[in-house]
């Protein structure tokens, strides 16, 4: 038997997060555990697709946020991050484009 608590309240687009994931468990659950006919499972499973579709763009929406916040607290800083990873050695990367320092007494040498 169908529970009334997998019927959304509102329209997908218009729920938050919460509501959501509570209404695509709820679903889950129905689907999973209620012998419910082919008619309603397919009502079910495009109610899920919804609400599926709704949490996406929420996470979608918040992971942006956080990004944009994080950009600008690293600009606020004087920080930015480099385009490309190597940058983040620098130009002196490479071990054999530096000069031999005979003034350099903390090199390990095993031969």
């Amino acid at each position: 038997m169908a529970r009334s608590s997998t019927t959304p309240k509102s329209t997908p687009e218009e729920i938050s997060f919460e509501e959501a994931i509570s209404n695509l468990e709820a679903i889950v659950e129905a689907m999973e555990h209620d012998q419910l006919p082919l008619g309603s499972l397919v009502e079910h499973y495009e109610k899920g697709t919804a609400l599926l579709a709704r949490c996406e763009s929420i996470l979608k929406a918040a992971k942006g946020r956080i990004e944009l916040i994080t950009l600008r607290n690293q600009s606020e800083m004087g920080l930015e991050s480099p385009a490309n990873p190597d940058q983040l050695a620098g130009p002196a990367s490479d071990s054999t484009s530096l000069p031999d320092d005979p003034d350099d007494d903390d090199d390990i040498r095993l031969f």
